[in-house]
Formats: structure tokens, C-alpha cells, sequence
């Protein structure tokens, strides 16, 4: 494909930071942009695959907790998730269910996004759960006094994976993330398209 072709189908505002990479050269922009979006495929697939041992640890957690049916339970009045402090969580719980034709509590957990799962380590969805969410991380490295590996560690942690997920979603480029060394990186796998 021509540089003017693959530009005007991209647009000049998504590709110009590729061209600026590249020193203005548009082939190599043209390779870059293909492999960002090759890292942005591998980096999606690990963390949809991260997205679904998090969700399952912390379902398998609850249901052993609270039981089966923890989490239509937890948005009911008097669940764990009912206090006002819980935010909009019982109402994002309440709106999965409404979408589910027929309800089953796998469907419900596979409904709710990772924005919920990261935000039952926020500080009152993690106390209303009973404090004992970090054990599904059982190799967990112990805390320090100058670093405290609880729950607001894990959900700002959570938040950063968040982030790039939704970066990755809205194809936005990843590539630049990680400064100079995606520049070196880049000039040497370059030979590969």
C-alpha cells in the first residue's frame, strides 16, 4: 500500500505520531504502526487471559465464602455491597441482571467487566467482602514498611492493566509507552515485515 493510501484511510492525526518516530520516514512508519499493532494483538490475548483467572480466583474466593449465588446476593438489600459506600457497585451488578434472559451465576460473573473485578480491591468493596480478598494470591510477596502489598497496592495495579486494556480496546498505540527503548526495540525488529 502507498504511504498517501495508508494515511488517508488511518488519518493524518493517528499515523503523524508514527512518521515522527520514524524520523519522517514513511515506510518504516507504515512498518511501525504494523507492528504496534502486532504487540497490541499479544498484549490483548495476555490480558484477557489475566482478565478471566482474576474474575475465577475471585469467584471461587466468594463462592466459598458467601455461596454459590454470592454475587446477586451481594447487590440485594442487606448484601455485601448494599452500604452506600459501595457506589454504583449493586447497581452495576443490578443492570447485569437485567441483561440476562436467563440467569445463571456463571453468566452473571462473565457479564461484569474488569473495571468491577479490579474495584472489589477498592478500600470499601474490599472491607464490605470481609477483608480476605488478597488470598487468592498466595505467593503474594510479604510487605515492607516502605511497600505495602494490600489491597490498594493490588487495585492500583489492577488499575494500570485497567488502562492499557482500554488503550489496546481503542486502538490506540502502545508502541510509545515505553519510550526510547521501543525506538531501539523497534530498529531492531523492523527486518521482520
Amino acid at each position: 500500500m502507498r504511504f498517501r493510501d495508508f494515511e488517508r484511510v488511518m488519518s493524518v492525526a493517528r499515523i503523524s505520531r508514527y512518521v515522527n518516530a520514524t524520523g519522517g520516514d514513511t515506510r518504516k512508519s507504515m512498518t511501525l504502526y504494523r507492528l504496534n499493532l502486532r504487540l497490541s494483538q499479544e498484549l490483548f490475548t495476555l490480558i484477557s487471559c489475566f482478565e478471566i483467572v482474576l474474575r475465577n480466583a475471585i469467584d471461587q474466593h466468594y463462592v466459598t465464602m458467601k455461596g454459590a449465588d454470592w454475587l446477586r446476593d451481594a447487590a440485594s438489600p442487606g448484601g455485601m455491597y448494599s452500604i452506600r459506600n459501595c457506589g454504583k457497585t449493586p447497581y452495576i451488578i443490578a443492570n447485569a441482571l437485567r441483561k440476562l434472559t436467563v440467569y445463571s451465576h456463571s453468566k452473571l460473573v462473565a457479564e461484569m467487566d474488569f473495571g468491577f473485578w479490579r474495584y472489589t480491591f477498592a478500600q470499601h468493596q474490599f472491607y464490605a467482602g470481609g477483608q480476605s480478598l488478597l488470598g487468592i494470591f498466595p505467593a503474594k510477596p510479604k510487605s515492607t514498611l516502605s511497600l505495602r502489598y494490600d489491597h490498594k497496592y493490588v487495585f492500583s495495579e489492577l488499575e494500570k492493566i485497567n488502562t492499557l486494556r482500554n488503550r489496546l480496546a481503542h486502538h490506540e498505540p502502545v508502541c510509545f509507552a515505553f519510550g526510547s527503548a521501543s525506538r531501539a526495540l523497534y530498529i531492531q525488529d523492523s527486518n521482520i515485515i
